[in-house]
């Protein structure tokens, strides 16, 4: 069956890609404004972009046309955010920080979260979650006029301690993360526990099969 996008509303493409691009990794971001108040939301549209040097992405849409979510607007304001991934046991806190609440509310404080400072940046990171990525916005590229990428550096990373093997060797246990994945539609997700193995072919081991 072939969608032509050019045939397809906004809300039709967007269906389209939540439904086939799966599972997404979440962004769940603590911001905050110029005033110091905080913000928290998950944002799906995200990924890992490049090492060095070490970048991240989320794409946001607005809140409205020409009304910006607060994470976009926090993070415009003040050049920097945290990251935190979302593991299996706090997916219904990470739910509870996406409801639309009004601006000025803390998400943190309705979901029971708790928070610890940061080393380079003013937001805090979010205590329960496994792994947190301290940012500073690098760029935000305007997608369209709902749409915007935001692109971040990381500065420093927070893993919880039982999740590391070895820290010289920047060695993590990732299943032991048991972090969730953004599927289909509203409310679906994927756990990351169901795992296998595909080792890679070594091109000196692929020639002697041809």
């Amino acid at each position: 069956m072939l969608f032509d996008f050019s045939m397809l509303g906004p809300t039709e493409r967007y269906k389209l890609l939540v439904s086939t691009v799966t599972p997404r990794p979440i962004a769940w971001i603590v911001s905050q404004d110029s005033e110091g108040r905080l913000n928290a939301a998950p944002f799906s549209f995200f990924n890992a972009f490049s090492g060095d040097p070490p970048v991240v992405g989320i794409g946001m849409a607005a809140r409205k046309l020409g009304q910006a979510k607060d994470s976009r607007a926090n993070i415009e304001q003040t050049g920097q955010f945290v990251v935190n991934l979302v593991p299996q046991q706090l997916a219904n806190a990470m739910n509870i920080t996406a409801i639309e609440f009004e601006p000025g509310v803390n998400e943190l404080h309705e979901a029971g979260l708790t928070t610890l400072a940061s080393l380079h940046v003013k937001p805090p990171r979010i205590a329960e979650s496994p792994v947190s990525m301290e940012c500073e916005l690098m760029q935000v590229v305007d997608l369209g006029p709902r749409n915007g990428l935001v692109l971040g550096r990381v500065l420093a990373m927070h893993v919880r301690d039982d999740a590391v093997l070895n820290a010289e060797k920047q060695s993590i246990d990732t299943p032991n993360l048991k972090l969730i994945g953004r599927m289909h539609g509203a409310g679906w997700y994927a756990r990351t526990s169901d795992l296998f193995e595909v080792p890679r072919i070594p091109v000196d081991k692929w020639e002697p099969r041809r």
